[in-house]
């Protein structure tokens, strides 16, 4: 089990991109992103998306991103895009020149929930690990690739067997910057079984 990149699928592309074996890029297209209905009401379905097909039902992946950007909204991380309606990502999101939102968002048949905490606009690189177990899904993130802290558990209605996974990057606003990405691996599940409270019974 590891992540190859010639097994990587553009869903949408951005406006440029460099792919080689250790380091990806990519310069956003303004006005992309991914969203779905909740609060906002719009729906927005363009950012690019590079993923690959698994079937495991167990793994984790890891993903260090870098990005240099000083326009709101501006965003890169992980993602799991199954279709316009269903689909997880998770990353930092400039606001401002004194903080950003490092967040997550999980689309469950057409809605978007988004949960974040501000962090210090200095920051400008951030590592994130997703890991499954069946349609159950734990994202994580760190700041060295050692020591990684949970951000988020979640179940996703349509992950039944085959999912697609990977990175992307978005500037919902009139902006392009280049996100980098490295360090991309696919291992062992690295989110343990629950050792508490045992399920309930059917």
């Amino acid at each position: 089990m590891e992540f190859d990149i010639s097994q990587l699928k553009w869903t949408r592309e951005p406006q440029s991109y460099d792919i080689k074996e250790d380091k990806i890029e990519m310069i956003t297209k303004p006005y992309t992103d991914l969203w779905q209905r909740t609060y906002y009401h719009f729906r927005n379905d363009n950012a690019p998306v590079l993923q690959m097909k698994t079937k495991e039902k167990y793994f984790s992946f890891v993903v260090k991103t870098e990005f240099e950007s000083h326009q709101r909204f501006d965003q890169c991380g992980i993602v799991m895009y199954l279709d316009s309606e269903n689909w997880l990502k998770a990353s930092i999101e400039y606001e401002n020149e004194a903080f950003q939102r490092l967040g997550s968002v999980v689309t469950n048949n057409g809605y978007s929930d988004w949960a974040t905490i501000s962090i210090p606009a200095s920051i400008k690189s951030m590592w994130y690990r997703l890991s499954r177990r069946e349609d159950d899904f734990c994202i994580e993130c760190s700041n060295d690739g050692q020591v990684f802290q949970q951000m988020r558990i979640c179940h996703m209605n349509q992950a039944i067997d085959e999912i697609q996974f990977g990175i992307y990057a978005a500037s919902p606003e009139n902006s392009s910057f280049k996100a980098t990405f490295t360090h991309m691996m696919m291992g062992e599940c690295q989110w343990l079984a629950h050792d508490g409270q045992q399920p309930d019974e059917k």
